[in-house]
C-alpha cells in the first residue's frame, strides 16, 4: 500500500498530459484529464528507496529488465517528464551527483572502446552510409534524408573555419573519419585524426589506402593528449567533449590552444547544458562511462582561460532531436537482427537510450553547440560577416 502511495504522488504531477498506470496487481489508474495516449505497465514493483537514491538509474534498469514497459511513445513520456515543473526527474530531491571519475588515458580508452567497439556492423545497422554518429544538419527542405544532412553538417564545419587549400587540420575524436576525409579530398587540406576507438581506427585506415589519400591524411589510435608539439592551421571535435569528463575541461580546451597554430580556427561541436553541466547515472553506467555534459558558461570559462577568443556560437538542439528520431527510426527497423546480433535487454537500452537522448533534446534539457573559436583576436582571418558559412 505503501509503495502505491509513493508512485501515485510520484506519477500524478509529472507529465502534462493524462496517461494510464497499470500496477503490479494488474489495477489500472488515468492521472490528468482526459484520454490517455501512453500507458506506463508495471510488471513489478520497483523498490522505492532505489527510486529514491536515483531514479534514472532505477527506472533505466527496469526498462531493460522488462519490469517496467510503455504503450505509446517512450520519447514523448520522458519529454513530458523533463517539461513538467513537478516531474520526479526535475525534483531536487531525486538529483544525485556522482562522485569525480578517472580519466586517466588508460581510463578514457576503456571508456571509448567499451562504446565505440561494439563492432561496426552494429553501427552500419542505423546509421547513415557515412557512418557519421553525430548530430546532424537539416538545411533548407531537407527534413528526411539522414545522408544528405551528415554531409550538410560536415560542410557547415568546414566552411565555418575558411579553410584555405594545403593547411593543415586536426580532428579531435575522428570517429569513422567522414569529415577529415572529405576535408583532404574535396577541401585541400593536409589533415589528422585521432581515436581511441581500434574499430574506429582500422576502418579509417582502410579508406586512407582505399581511396589513396596516403599523401594528405593520416590517422592515429592515440590519445589526444599525446600529439606532441605539433601544431595546425584547423582543429575540429565533434561529439568529443563529453568524453573527458568535467575535471579535464581545462586541460581539452588548452590542448585545443596548444595544438592550434597563432591565429588558427577550430570548431568544437558538442553536446551542452545551458542550465549548467551535468551527469546522468543510467547513461554513464550503460551507455557512455565516464560521460559528462558541460554547462555553457563552463566552456566559454574554459575557452577564455585558454587564452582563445570566440568567434561565433550557434545551436543545433532541433538538429539533434531530429537525428536521434531517424536514427531510432533506422534501429528499430532493424531490431530482429539487433536482437539476435545483441540481445534483448541491449536492445531495448539502445532504444531507451535513443529516444530518452531525442527527449532530452526536444525538452530543452540538454542543447548541441558549435563553437567557432579563434586563437588570437576574434574573426581576424575570417570575412567580416556570417554569410560566407553558407556560401559553398
Amino acid at each position: 500500500m505503501l509503495e502505491k502511495t509513493f508512485y501515485k504522488m510520484m506519477l500524478s504531477k509529472s507529465f502534462p498530459f493524462p496517461i494510464k498506470v497499470t500496477y503490479w496487481d494488474g489495477k489500472g489508474e488515468i492521472y490528468g484529464n482526459g484520454n490517455p495516449d501512453i500507458e506506463i505497465i508495471f510488471n513489478e514493483k520497483i523498490p522505492v528507496t532505489a527510486i529514491s537514491r536515483n531514479a534514472s538509474l532505477a527506472l533505466g534498469e527496469a526498462y531493460m529488465d522488462k519490469k517496467i514497459e510503455v504503450k505509446g511513445s517512450l520519447q514523448q513520456l520522458i519529454c513530458g517528464a523533463y517539461e513538467s515543473s513537478d516531474s520526479f526527474l526535475r525534483s531536487s530531491k531525486f538529483r544525485k551527483f556522482l562522485p569525480e571519475q578517472k580519466h586517466t588515458e588508460e581510463q578514457s580508452e576503456k571508456d571509448v572502446q567499451s562504446h565505440y567497439d561494439i563492432g561496426n556492423d552494429f553501427y552500419e545497422l542505423w546509421l547513415d552510409s557515412t557512418l557519421t554518429y553525430s548530430c546532424a544538419y537539416f538545411a533548407g527542405d531537407n527534413h528526411d534524408n539522414l545522408e544528405q544532412a551528415q554531409i550538410a553538417k560536415i560542410h557547415h564545419i568546414l566552411n565555418k573555419l575558411h579553410p584555405q587549400k594545403g593547411k593543415t587540420l586536426l580532428d579531435i575524436g575522428c570517429g569513422w573519419g567522414t569529415l577529415m576525409l572529405t576535408a583532404a579530398k574535396e577541401y585541400g587540406l593536409k589533415v589528422t585524426g585521432v581515436t581511441l576507438s581500434e574499430e574506429q581506427y582500422k576502418l579509417v585506415q582502410k579508406k586512407i589506402f582505399d581511396q589513396n589519400l596516403q599523401d594528405v591524411a593520416e590517422v592515429k589510435l592515440e590519445d589526444y593528449r599525446e600529439l606532441g608539439d605539433k601544431q595546425w592551421d584547423c582543429i575540429t571535435s565533434v561529439g568529443m567533449f563529453e568524453h573527458v569528463g568535467k575535471e579535464n575541461l581545462a586541460q581539452y580546451f588548452s590542448d585545443v590552444a596548444k595544438y592550434l597554430k597563432k591565429d588558427g580556427v577550430a570548431l568544437i561541436h558538442g553536446i551542452t547544458r545551458q542550465q549548467g553541466g551535468a551527469t546522468n547515472a543510467w547513461l554513464n553506467k550503460y551507455i557512455f562511462p565516464g560521460g559528462y555534459v558541460p554547462g555553457l558558461n563552463e566552456n566559454i570559462e574554459h575557452i577564455i582561460a585558454s587564452d582563445m577568443q570566440i568567434d561565433d556560437i550557434e545551436m543545433l538542439r532541433r538538429h539533434y532531436q531530429r537525428t536521434l528520431e531517424i536514427w531510432d527510426k533506422n534501429f528499430n527497423q532493424h531490431r530482429d537482427q539487433i536482437q539476435k546480433l545483441m540481445g534483448e535487454r541491449f536492445t531495448r537500452m539502445w532504444d531507451l537510450y535513443l529516444q530518452a537522448c531525442a527527449a532530452s533534446f526536444e525538452s530543452g534539457n540538454i542543447d548541441v553547440i558549435q563553437y567557432l573559436i579563434t586563437k588570437g583576436p576574434s574573426g581576424k582571418n575570417l570575412p567580416l560577416t556570417r554569410d560566407y558559412m553558407l556560401n559553398k
